[in-house]
């Protein structure tokens, strides 16, 4: 949940959000590092009174320079290319959920064939939020997932291109109307995640919002039997 004047990411509630966080840290220590070299060379530049104008050649210096912004990028790829392959691994899920986008709601459906249990989500309005709601993020059914375990999202649409961004999963996924896409998700503690349609859809796209309610996989099995 994000709130007034908040600088940071919002709380991570997967691993996969953690990782993200990290991957920001490690490639904002980068640039504070080469943005601090450049700036102290700059002003010893300006303030010195010594020139180099003689000086043809500086092959040490060359090589210095070609090697070091190349060791950089290399420092901020790998651990890059990692985080996205993470990103499409979705291993064996224990439970599978389909996110279908609609003008302008959410439908959810656990389970397929003759077990299957759907519903649609809506936006709460602001006058029927109870206190202590949140007014555009509240909607009248929540998705449920359980922790501790490896689920799986399958989204797509019924209509036009939406698409189911939660921050604190750190997913963002597009809802293309004849394409499943799916992601893997494993929460780490019990809680309420929002987020809301990410591809303008429409005239009420701001009014589709995203809840997801993480449980204990008992309660979990309770709530879909119920």
């Amino acid at each position: 949940m994000s709130f007034w004047g908040q600088l940071g990411f919002q709380d991570s509630y997967s691993g996969l959000s953690s990782e993200l966080t990290f991957f920001h840290d490690h490639a904002m220590f980068v640039l504070v590092l080469v943005s601090s070299f450049v700036g102290y060379m700059m002003v010893c530049l300006l303030k010195s009174s010594l020139s180099s104008r003689f000086i043809m050649e500086a092959q040490a210096l060359e090589a210095a320079w070609t090697v070091v912004p190349g060791l950089l990028l290399l420092i901020l790829a790998i651990p890059s290319v990692r985080l996205l392959y993470l990103l499409d691994e979705v291993g064996g899920p224990v439970v599978s959920m389909k996110a279908i986008g609609h003008q302008w709601y959410w439908e959810y459906e656990y389970g397929d064939g003759s077990g299957a249990v759907s519903f649609d989500s809506y936006m709460v309005s602001g006058v029927e939020v109870s206190e202590g709601g949140y007014r555009l993020l509240e909607v009248d059914n929540r998705c449920v997932l359980p922790y501790g375990v490896d689920s799986r999202v399958l989204v797509s649409s019924a209509d036009v291109i939406h698409a189911w961004a939660v921050p604190s999963l750190g997913v963002k996924v597009d809802a293309i109307p004849g394409r499943i896409n799916q992601l893997g998700v494993h929460l780490m503690s019990s809680g309420v995640m929002f987020g809301q349609c990410s591809e303008i859809c429409g005239v009420n796209h701001s009014f589709m919002p995203i809840s997801v309610e993480s449980v204990s996989p008992e309660v979990f099995y309770h709530w879909l039997i119920g």
